[in-house]
């Protein structure tokens, strides 16, 4: 069939369609019949009273069936008391007997930081990601094969008052009682006092033996700890849970988006807790020797904003012993993750604070952080209020006392500049015996005393420090919402003073900040000053930029602190340089003492080639 053919068939069954459509008579409308409302409402009417009488019994049978003997506690109204202390404002639910909210007075939300008129406990950091499930429940599974979990029934609270207010030595108890209506009964007392962040609480089981199966309950973290800072991705970097278990701190960090980790853990548990980036939630008992275990999981959700949220939940498995009377004591702590605040509760809990670590050797970079870095950056806010010019001091100090180390490193630059031309010389005269050639050049070193690797092993000496600076700057939450000068209010935050339309490749920049670019100029011209090696040159340019661009992201704190240091290296490599501009190398008196480690290994190297050559004859 040739296409003319086909484009008449087509063309006359349009045709014909179209003719129907247009001669084919319209339906009579369909005849209505009048609605038996009689029969109607009279059925409804039967229907919804036997479903008023059925309704409750069914309701009944499933909560019976759900929570056994506990059904009666099923139902209720959620009654709210409010404890205030010098640092909290603590909202307690009847439901589940549990913490609903924990604002912290000191700490403001960062979308109310700059609203000083604000005095509302709504405008604080609110810790308790209620929303999600409750904080602090009791699970176990009954000997009827019930899976009972607390935060889903009503407790009966002794409290006499919806409010209270704590100050100083004031202290509080209030007990939360869940009963079976027989014997059977489950108790959280909780004890306030006036100024800590932290609530001791009993966990009290009465009647209970031959109820709980597997001779065992957990303790639960269900809710994880809610986010409160404005950029979710770099709190989620620092978002994670732990516990301390054999005698050191075990993190559990959910790093692949949408997957969820999960891990267990059995015997001595001193405590367990979720963070965020300043705040933590930890729960630790009194008696970690006998708690059986613990279990956590967490997983990384990705947004379509491009915001990231973690979420933990944490338990701790306690031996149930069947007596009509058990009790386990725990200390909750709910606030910031203040190393001096940790550190007074004598139980490890300091342990939280994370310090950073260099190439795994946390061993090396906690101490020097723990010990001398933050203590002296305490003591020198004790003299100066404003963090920023306490940052400024402390660069200058970390500069001084590494002087040695940078003068060293300066001086054998220096003598390797001097050096080139014979070096030089040396590559010219055995460039065609690269083995002769290295091995005049390792006797130059001998003979003029100098190290090849002087100038890069003060540096090297040195990261330990900085990495430790770098982890302490990071997660400091003293400079949480705390202005400077100029356009840098918070030193915890990037000093944004510029938006870019577009995001940078590979780093998803799009934000300029000040004190990254003034960290890159000058890293410009203190690698100016110090790189002399024709062949080095493109570091001088490739790596200001590569380090300013890093740096956008990072808290305007952490580039304070680099800035300046910068700005003092490059004052004392300007001193150390004009010093030393006579410096004329001199052969040693004795070079065979003066053989570095870089000279001896290429001896060793050259003995080795020499006995696999004799083998080989």
């Amino acid at each position: 069939m040739d296409k003319q053919t086909t484009f008449a068939f087509i063309l006359i069954g349009a045709i014909i369609i179209l003719w129907l459509y247009l001669n084919t008579p319209t339906p009579p409308p369909p005849v209505q019949k009048p609605a038996d409302t009689t029969s109607v409402d009279t059925t409804s009417k039967q229907e919804i009273d036997t479903l008023k009488n059925i309704l409750p019994e069914i309701t009944e049978k499933q909560d019976s069936l759900q929570y056994g003997r506990f059904y009666s506690s099923s139902t209720g109204t959620e009654d709210i008391i409010t404890i205030e202390n010098d640092l909290v404002i603590i909202e307690l639910s009847s439901k589940g007997g549990n913490i609903r909210k924990y604002f912290l007075k000191k700490f403001n939300n960062w979308y109310s930081a700059d609203d000083e008129n604000d005095n509302s406990y709504k405008s604080k950091v609110q810790l308790i990601n209620y929303t999600a499930g409750n904080a602090y429940d009791l699970a176990f599974v009954t000997s009827e094969g019930k899976a009972i979990n607390t935060g889903e029934l009503n407790f009966i609270s002794d409290a006499k008052e919806n409010y209270y207010n704590l100050s100083g030595s004031d202290s509080l108890t209030i007990t939360y009682k869940l009963s079976s209506g027989q014997k059977e009964s489950i108790q959280k007392v909780y004890s306030f006092s006036g100024n800590s962040y932290h609530i001791k609480s009993d966990i009290v089981l009465e009647g209970m033996n031959n109820l709980i199966s597997n001779n065992s309950y957990d303790v639960l973290w269900n809710s994880g700890i809610r986010f409160v800072e404005e950029n979710s991705v770099d709190e989620a970097n620092y978002s994670n849970a732990s516990l301390y278990y054999g005698d050191e701190q075990v993190i559990i960090d959910a790093d692949d988006a949408e997957e969820k980790v999960e891990k267990d853990f059995n015997g001595r548990v001193d405590w367990i807790g979720v963070r965020n980036k300043y705040f933590a939630a930890i729960i630790s008992p009194d008696n970690p020797a006998g708690v059986e275990g613990a279990y956590v999981e967490g997983f990384r959700k990705l947004f379509q904003n491009q915001g990231i949220k973690e979420s933990y939940s944490v338990r701790l498995t306690l031996p149930f012993r069947n007596s009509d009377y058990e009790k386990n004591s725990f200390l909750l702590y709910i606030g910031p993750v203040d190393y001096d605040i940790l550190k007074t509760y004598g139980r490890k809990l300091e342990a939280i604070v994370d310090f950073g670590s260099f190439l795994g050797l946390k061993f090396i970079v906690r101490p020097i952080a723990e010990y001398i870095l933050l203590p002296l950056f305490n003591f020198l806010h004790l003299f100066i209020p404003n963090y920023g010019f306490v940052i400024i001091v402390f660069s200058l100090i970390i500069k001084i006392v590494l002087y040695p180390l940078t003068k060293q490193s300066f001086q054998s630059m220096k003598k390797m500049q001097l050096l080139q031309p014979k070096i030089q010389e040396i590559k010219e005269k055995y460039k065609e015996d690269p083995q002769k050639m290295n091995k005049e050049t390792m006797k130059l070193y001998s003979t003029y005393g100098v190290n090849p690797a002087g100038g890069c092993l003060p540096l090297i000496l040195q990261m330990p420090i900085f990495v430790a600076l770098w982890g302490l700057f990071q997660v400091a939450i003293d400079l949480r919402q705390q202005p400077f000068i100029f356009w840098i209010n918070d030193l915890s935050r990037p000093d944004i003073i510029a938006n870019l339309p577009f995001k940078l490749p590979l780093f998803g920049i799009d934000q300029v900040s000040g004190l990254a670019l003034l960290m890159g100029i000058t890293t410009f011209f203190q690698q100016k000053m110090s790189v002399k090696d024709p062949k080095q040159q493109a570091l001088v340019y490739v790596m200001p930029v590569m380090l300013t661009i890093m740096f956008m992201s990072f808290p305007s704190g952490l580039n304070l602190y680099y800035f300046m240091f910068n700005v003092f290296s490059i004052a004392q490599q300007y001193y150390i340089n004009h010093k030393h501009d006579g410096m004329v190398l001199e052969p040693v008196k004795n070079p065979k003492k003066s053989k570095g480690f870089m000279q001896r290994l290429m001896e060793q190297a050259e003995q080795n080639a020499k006995q696999q050559q004799r083998k080989k004859r």
